[in-house]
């Protein structure tokens, strides 16, 4: 068992290390972008990776306060599903209501690990590394052609 400091300071190293690792890849247009802060550009649609001590996953999350407007941003997302697929190679789990750890309603498109990892293991790092390293880069290339469909929700 770890303390709140030591968990804290494990969570801080590994997120350090993948983005040292993914520093040198562009994205898809050739700049430099920060994996890990993934900016969409559209306020409120954010791609998130999350590990803790017993999986990990990666995720859009749509989480506008106007259900609405989530569902509108949800069905264009469903509109490029077929584009989405192409990039991932993966068939991802789509939630148009998913009440996220502090009871408020978003939407997400995502997938879990399908082995228990855990952040607290320097020897899981790799494993997590591998998961999230082709799924955030593919989101990039998926959203490089796709954002242009999102403009209206800026």
């Amino acid at each position: 068992m770890y303390s709140k400091e030591e968990a804290k300071k494990l969570k801080e190293q590994f997120w350090t290390n993948f983005g040292r690792f993914m520093s040198p890849i562009p994205n898809e247009e050739g700049l430099k972008v920060n994996w890990i802060n993934y900016k969409t550009g559209i306020k409120h649609l954010y791609f998130r990776m999350e590990v803790d001590n017993k999986t990990a996953c990666i995720y859009i999350e749509i989480s506008h306060p106007d259900q609405g407007i989530r569902e509108l941003m949800f069905t264009q997302f469903q509109e490029y599903k077929n584009i989405l697929r192409a990039e991932l190679m993966e068939e991802w789990i789509w939630n148009e209501n998913h009440d996220d750890e502090y009871g408020k309603n978003t939407a997400r498109i995502g997938i879990e690990l399908n082995k228990k990892a855990s952040i607290f293991k320097a020897e899981d790092w790799p494993a997590l590394i591998s998961f999230f390293k082709p799924r955030i880069i593919a989101l990039d290339r998926f959203w490089s052609n796709a954002k242009y469909g999102f403009e209206l929700f800026k």
